[in-house]
């Protein structure tokens, strides 16, 4: 079953109509990663609005959900695209105003090549299991002076596993590959893929990187609060 699939499955199709959880993420050990659902579907936080405040030019958001920030950033008059494999997802996103597609970022993109600035939050680093290969595919779709806005797990972690959505009530999607990677993982996985972190910031206890291309921009060390 590919994550394609798995991610139209009912638990999270059922959450984002109601806009709420619980949602988790589910390893095969019975390990469990609280899905952000409630949060997901409100207006955007703080944090993320230090990630649409680094937004330049035209905006692809990898893995949109319910649209909170394309939305935002549609409001902005930003030409922004947002993609999901979700349905559920993607209806919703319009329905905020936002302009999304039923798609994944590993089949072919409108405007490939020629995106300002890309988007990986809410934990879509992991999208497909691999984040070097996820990030590769991103030196084609992204434009060749363009960023990459990523958001990293808080701590020092590098994971792929097999994982299902769960609602913790019986409700189980199918198993697909997952990611998670923290700030320094995510710099390794960035370098062997071609870009080089210009910017690391943590707002609310979230943390995230902005990447540029190798030939474009020196690796920043700093970190903003």
């Amino acid at each position: 079953m590919t994550a394609t699939t798995a991610w139209r499955a009912d638990p999270y199709a059922d959450a984002l109509r109601s806009g709420r959880g619980p949602l988790f993420l589910r390893r095969d050990d019975g390990w469990l990663l609280p899905l952000e659902v409630e949060r997901w579907c409100e207006a955007p936080d703080r944090a993320d609005r230090s990630v649409l405040a680094r937004c330049r030019g035209s905006v692809l958001d990898i893995g949109c959900g319910p649209g909170r920030l394309v939305a935002a950033l549609a409001a902005q008059g930003r030409r922004t695209l947002g993609i999901d494999v979700s349905p559920e997802a993607v209806a919703h996103a319009i329905r905020l105003g936002g302009t999304a597609l039923c798609r994944s970022v590993f089949d072919p993109v409108p405007g490939e090549g020629r995106w300002d600035t890309a988007l990986l939050i809410d934990g879509n680093i992991g999208i497909g299991g691999d984040p070097a290969a996820l990030l590769r595919r991103l030196r084609q779709v992204v434009s060749p002076a363009g960023t990459v806005l990523a958001e990293c797990v808080p701590v020092d972690v590098d994971e792929r596993c097999e994982v299902r959505v769960d609602d913790g009530r019986g409700g189980r999607g199918a198993p697909f590959r997952w990611a998670r990677v923290g700030t320094r993982a995510l710099a390794g996985h960035a370098g062997r893929a071609g870009w080089a972190v210009s910017e690391r910031w943590t707002v609310a206890g979230r943390a995230f990187v902005a990447l540029m291309p190798q030939s474009s921009s020196p690796v920043a060390s700093g970190v903003r609060r």
